[in-house]
């Protein structure tokens, strides 16, 4: 397998940006339905300038979506993705695009450049090969090399570029592919490109459909099942300070997985190492809230968009040591200055996991930027609870309801929020009127 560094534009004209039925075929559609059916079905009919200026939408492949709604009890909203179809082992595969190392393809294809992702190619094991086609069958779709059902899966794909030498035959595995390039059929070219493109569908397996829609991991992460007949995948979308909305779609942390109704992908662990993740810090204690253990939304290091911003979180949880004094907070910095003065532990992952153990790695793109709610909202109510318990109850009381014994963290049992604190609260405020 050869291994060429073409220049940028290069690629791109051999990728096929820039004519549609090429652009398509590598995105996930044949080439013949790419010439009937047109742009529409990659490229977003959304656009920025028909959003308010406090909404950025960074995903070409997204058609639809809403910061919130009234059709279910959950405080998430839902974004709809164009799905792009591949095939592994001979059979269908079907995957979104999100992110992307390099800032031209990302441009073209309007995907979020991420450059701390080639640092992911420095580590063996941290990305899997993807085959595109310069060339092929009307009915050729790029081949990935693994599946959620694998050990070595990993969302970060490798690009490798597959031109035919003669007349083209429909490759439908790497196993194919593998004996094409030995009997001299195809070239394939190793690509200085990476793309973020979580599977939601696979041979026996797909992301699963939250029917409760009440609660951050629930029984999976899309809002409705896998729409295969229109290619449509309609996720969860999370409130993550500073200003953007988040869905979820693997993690490292294989053991949790099935616990988060999210793919495994242990590979993605090894970009911690070299540099190719971000930080997030989620809350176990302090304000009640729409985060994954039930309190106030996550904070990320950075904003998507930013040059060391990365989608594949490397994940803390901070617990308020005194949690009389818990308020919103929105920044990194004002996590760090916490943890500093003592007012708030870092755990590593999550609390109850060996603290010997690196943190854990989760894959949460940001199709979408926007202007942060929560506080508008339920925190001042909380704000007005907290303060009738400093004032209403005397301090043995305080004490007393502050440190009750609660189940704030991923167990095989799921999640307890501090919701059932709410309600004891009104239970004694009751007794003592």
């Amino acid at each position: 397998m050869a291994k060429r560094n073409m220049s940028r534009r290069s690629f791109m004209r051999n990728l096929g940006i820039g004519s549609a039925g090429l652009l398509l075929a590598n995105a996930g559609l044949p080439a013949a339905m790419a010439q009937t059916q047109g742009h529409h079905l990659t490229r977003s009919s959304l656009s920025n300038a028909q959003l308010p200026p406090e909404v950025e939408l960074l995903c070409g492949d997204v058609v639809a979506f809403q910061l919130s709604s009234n059709a279910w009890e959950g405080a998430f909203g839902s974004v709809t993705f164009q799905m792009h179809q591949g095939f592994y082992n001979g059979e269908s595969i079907y995957y979104i695009r999100t992110d992307t190392s390099d800032a031209d393809f990302a441009q073209d294809a309007r995907l979020v450049h991420v450059p701390l992702l080639n640092a992911a190619l420095t580590v063996e094991g941290a990305t899997a090969p993807v085959y595109t086609f310069t060339n092929g069958v009307d009915e050729q779709y790029p081949v990935l090399s693994t599946a959620p059902a694998e050990e070595n899966f990993t969302s970060a794909w490798h690009v490798h570029q597959v031109t035919f030498n003669g007349n083209p035959t429909l490759l439908d595995s790497v196993e194919a592919i593998m004996e094409a390039e030995a009997a001299g059929d195809i070239t394939v070219e190793a690509q200085q490109l990476v793309i973020n493109g979580p599977v939601v569908k696979w041979p026996g397996g797909e992301l699963q459909e939250d029917t409760e829609k009440t609660s951050y991991l629930g029984t999976g992460p899309l809002i409705e099942p896998v729409d295969t007949d229109n290619m449509l995948v309609t996720f969860k979308l999370h409130e993550c300070y500073p200003g953007s909305r988040y869905i979820i779609t693997d993690t490292s942390a294989v053991p949790m997985a099935p616990m988060m109704s999210i793919a495994p992908s242990a590979p993605t662990q090894a970009l911690v190492g070299v540099g190719a993740t971000d930080e997030i810090w989620v809350f176990g204690n302090g304000i009640p809230g729409s985060g994954v253990m039930g309190f106030q939304p996550a904070i990320f290091d950075n904003a998507a968009g930013n040059p060391i911003w990365s989608p594949f979180w490397e994940h803390f949880t901070v617990v308020w040591n005194d949690e009389s004094n818990a308020r919103l907070l929105t920044s990194s910095a004002e996590i760090r200055e916490l943890i500093e003065a003592g007012e708030l532990t870092e755990y590593k992952g999550v609390p109850d996991m060996d603290q010997a153990m690196p943190a854990f790695v989760v894959n949460c793109p940001v199709p979408v930027k926007a202007r942060n709610t929560f506080e508008q909202g339920f925190c001042k109510v909380w704000n007005s609870v907290r303060e009738t318990i400093r004032v209403g109850l005397n301090w043995q009381t305080q004490t007393e309801f502050w440190s009750l014994p609660h189940d704030r963290y991923y167990t095989h049992h799921g999640i307890r929020t501090a919701g059932n604190r709410i309600l004891l609260l009104g239970t004694w405020l009751t007794e003592l009127s």
